[in-house]
Parts: C-alpha cells; sequence; structure tokens
C-alpha cells in the first residue's frame, strides 16, 4: 500500500505529480524563491530550530530571497527571464537538518528526556 501512494506523488512515475512539480516550478522561479524558502518558522518548531542550526549565510541568502519575492509581489512583476532561467527552485538547503532535527527530537520522546526547546506554539 505504501509503494503505491508513493507511486502516486513521484514525478517520475505519475503524470500528474509531474505537471503539479513543473507548475511549482514555474511559480518559485517567477520570485527567486526555492521550496524550502516556503516553510515557516512559527508553524513548526522543528522548522524554526533547523534554520537556527544552519550556517548565517545560508540564512541570509533565504531571507533575501523572501524579500525579493515580497518586492516584487508587491509591485506585481516578476524577475526578468534571464534570471528566472537560473534559479533552483527544488535545491535544498533545509531538508536534512530538518530531518536531523525531527530523529533527534523522535530520540528524546524515546528515552524520556526533556525537550531540548519548547514545544509550545505561541
Amino acid at each position: 500500500m505504501a509503494s503505491f501512494l508513493q507511486s502516486l506523488i513521484d514525478p517520475r512515475k505519475n503524470w500528474l505529480a509531474k505537471q503539479h512539480m513543473k507548475t511549482i516550478s514555474s511559480r518559485l522561479r517567477r520570485y527567486g524563491l526555492r521550496y524550502d524558502d516556503l516553510y515557516d518558522p512559527y508553524y513548526e518548531l522543528d522548522i524554526k530550530e533547523a534554520l537556527n542550526r544552519l550556517p548565517r549565510e545560508i540564512i541570509d541568502a533565504r531571507n533575501q530571497r523572501l524579500k525579493r519575492a515580497m518586492d516584487l509581489s508587491m509591485k506585481h512583476d516578476y524577475l526578468p527571464e534571464d534570471l528566472q532561467a537560473m534559479q533552483t527552485p527544488f535545491r535544498s538547503y533545509l531538508q536534512e537538518m530538518l530531518a536531523f532535527v525531527k530523529r533527534e527530537r523522535a530520540e528524546r520522546e524515546a528515552l524520556g528526556a526533556l525537550p531540548l526547546y519548547q514545544r509550545t506554539i505561541p
């Protein structure tokens, strides 16, 4: 059953998933964003912790992309075509650290240790 569900969302096996990925990619390219930029640190504290553990250069680049996207959105404009072609929307910078934080949290819960950080949403 799990392999069937994986095949439904895998863009290499499912035509609709591939079309969805192309649509998301084109929309992210218009504003110069990456898919990982869409994660909200206020929504899930694991994301906030993963972002805190990333190097400062990566966080600065993320903030710059988000500011540029907000600016373009307010102006009702898109990036120039030549800059859109250079964008890499599915190049991940957060997934590895996020997986590490989630594994660490699961391990702490399994051992009965206190949480590393407060697990409440403000």
